[in-house]
């Protein structure tokens, strides 16, 4: 099938030679996540994977503000049961493993805004290059939550003081505080930093396949399993408390005036 201009969800693919541009595309919503990204996320990375075609992923968001501004909170109001939010937790995590464990390179493009699982987004990519005019942000503790990726992929990538900061305190960084953290690699003028996203893309798909697999699963150190569990249960309790519903009542109610 071919991938040229095609649409999965709220995924965008455009060919670029070696290189796959996907871009999420909500951009009414700040390309915030519905609870269907998870999986049309993994459909398409393994898509990508057996293509024989593309060599490098560049991961971006639609628009001219928001890279993606995390999940949809008013999506969170419709889990009820205790078994649709630990379904979605699961769901989740599984997407963020399935671009970290990608053996073809993933580059992100942050555009804009990148909060909760938007910055987790970028966490799970091997590289990530910043407009001069991004923002990375992990506030769910507002909402009575914890970035269940980011609190165990951040601490090798930030340090754990960095992390605690952005979560206890919903801290934010910008382009220049993000490179000096280590979560972002380039910062670049914003109206450059899609051709220089995929020149770098294309820089890597010229590199040996199997080099990028092998090195890739070398350096990545893969989350424990027993911490994955944690995580999704732990979110789960979260999400079912009474303190978390009646904060993302009051957020969603904020939003609506």
């Amino acid at each position: 099938m071919s991938l040229e201009n095609k649409r999965v969800g709220q995924l965008d693919l455009a060919r670029h030679g070696a290189v796959t541009l996907l871009t999420i595309d909500r951009v009414e919503k700040h390309n915030a996540l519905t609870a269907e990204f998870w999986g049309d996320l993994r459909r398409v990375l393994g898509e990508l994977e057996a293509d024989q075609q593309t060599r490098a992923i560049v991961l971006t968001g639609a628009g001219d503000k928001a890279f993606c501004a995390g999940g949809d909170i008013a999506g969170f109001a419709s889990l009820t049961t205790l078994e649709s939010k630990r379904a979605y937790q699961i769901d989740a995590m599984n997407g963020f493993a399935a671009l970290e464990n990608c053996p073809l390179p993933v580059i992100a493009a942050v555009n804009g805004l990148a909060l909760g699982g938007g910055c987790e987004l970028t966490l799970a990519c091997d590289s990530v290059l910043a407009s001069d005019r991004a923002t990375f942000g992990m506030p769910e503790a507002a909402l009575g939550l914890v970035p269940g990726y980011g609190v165990l992929r951040a601490p090798h990538v930030i340090g754990r003081q960095m992390t605690k900061l952005m979560v206890m305190a919903s801290e934010t960084l910008d382009a220049q505080q993000a490179l000096q953290a280590g979560l972002v690699q380039r910062v670049i003028p914003h109206a450059e930093l899609l051709p220089k996203a995929l020149a770098l893309a294309e820089k890597v798909a010229s590199n040996s396949a199997m080099a990028h697999a092998v090195g890739k699963r070398l350096i990545n150190r893969g989350i424990e399993r027993a911490e994955f569990d944690y995580s999704v249960e732990a979110l789960t309790v979260l999400q079912s408390s009474a303190e978390t519903q009646q904060r993302v009542r009051a957020f969603i109610d904020r939003r609506k005036k």
